[in-house]
């Protein structure tokens, strides 16, 4: 078998190997990520890479292009064409306006409150637009706290979300359903992952009635907790006849949350991963031993990973299912764009050579200019 990079075209292939070499050594990094900083400041004509024909080009064809699917709705549809003539089945595009982090404890007894809030609408009409550049078999990744301070501070107090962002998020499943695309809720920070969770549970409730999960929730696995509450979530599923969407990933707020939340090492982490993705995979949760009598309800799993021994040791668990004739569920993966192309072509090969194995879909994530808003 080739190499998975011979996969790329030649060349991606050399950008690829430009942006890995100066990432993957300090002495490089270090000035890249300085002369970067300096670049996003505003300067004069000659620095200023909106203003400078010759560094604009330079950036965006080496590093933006590298890792975003475009600037404009043309150039990301372009995109999502290329990557899908590689052999990849599906993108996830996701409308990533960050919120104010904080609730600023906004009231929302207040009359004012119950006006028409401008956030919303604006979060509402620019996901609308991002799901308008995807079709079947892709997805859409909804950042709820860019909806705004209202949205935000209801998630963090445990209160119903706004009128009129039950609304926006009815309307955008609807919109996806009729597009054939998936939905995933994006995990956030712990004072608002609770109400997130009750909103991904209302929605699979309403939509995932069916033999497919529209709407997916997020669990990090470096959170202590995620085994508790993804088990929970699975008897909510059983009991209530619906299919749930599990987009498994090994979380992205190390930074910011409270140390004592998430597993003391690494190791800990990816075991906490791998035994979370092999107990859905086979059916079983008793290997958490949490509850032994449990039966596994509907369920898909999509495995967002760079990590390659975790994502090789699910395809192997699932094709081995699938020569022995077991149930399998349906699994996925996706990695972002520009980062673990091994694990992606990998991947993409080992699919090409059991093109008849149908519980594997692979996916790659773009990044949208629509990311920042």
């Amino acid at each position: 078998m080739l190499p998975p990079h011979s996969l790329l075209p030649t060349g991606m292939l050399l950008r690829s190997l430009l942006v890995a070499g100066i990432t993957s050594h300090p002495m490089l990094l270090a000035p890249g990520l300085a002369t970067l900083k300096f670049l996003s400041k505003p300067r004069g004509p000659l620095f200023n890479v909106e203003r400078n024909p010759l560094l604009h080009s330079i950036v965006k064809n080496v590093l933006y292009n590298h890792f975003c699917a475009g600037e404009n709705g043309s150039e990301v549809k372009a995109t999502i064409q290329n990557i899908k003539n590689m052999g990849f089945r599906g993108v996830i595009l996701t409308y990533a306006k960050e919120g104010p982090g904080k609730s600023d404890e906004k009231d929302q007894d207040d009359p004012e409150s119950r006006q028409a809030d401008p956030e919303i609408e604006a979060w509402h009409q620019g996901v609308l637009q991002t799901i308008k550049m995807i079709g079947d078999g892709d997805f859409l990744a909804l950042k709820l706290t860019g909806a705004g301070a209202a949205v935000t501070t209801a998630l963090s107090h445990g209160k119903p979300l706004p009128t009129q962002m039950e609304s926006a998020l009815l309307d955008l499943c609807d919109e996806a359903i009729r597009r054939r695309v998936n939905i995933f809720l994006d995990a956030e920070q712990h004072h608002v992952q609770p109400g997130i969770d009750k909103v991904a549970l209302d929605l699979m409730r309403r939509y995932n009635r069916g033999d497919v999960a529209v709407v997916f929730n997020t669990y990090q696995a470096y959170l202590k907790s995620t085994s508790v509450t993804l088990l929970d979530h699975l008897h909510c599923a059983k009991q209530e006849d619906f299919m749930i969407g599990i987009k498994l990933v090994r979380g992205a707020y190390m930074s910011t949350e409270p140390r004592h939340l998430i597993h003391d090492t690494k190791a800990e982490t990816d075991a906490s991963y791998d035994l979370i993705a092999e107990s859905l995979i086979q059916g079983q949760s008793t290997a958490w031993k949490q509850d032994e009598s449990f039966a596994s309800p509907r369920l898909q799993l999509f495995l967002a990973t760079h990590n390659r021994a975790s994502t090789l040791k699910a395809q192997e668990l699932q094709q081995s299912r699938t020569n022995a004739g077991l149930p399998r569920i349906q699994v996925q993966y996706g990695q972002l764009l520009g980062m673990a192309d091994e694990v992606s072509f990998t991947l993409l090969q080992r699919n090409k050579q059991d093109i008849h194995s149908q519980g594997s879909n692979i996916g790659r994530i773009p990044s949208p200019e629509e990311r920042g808003g």
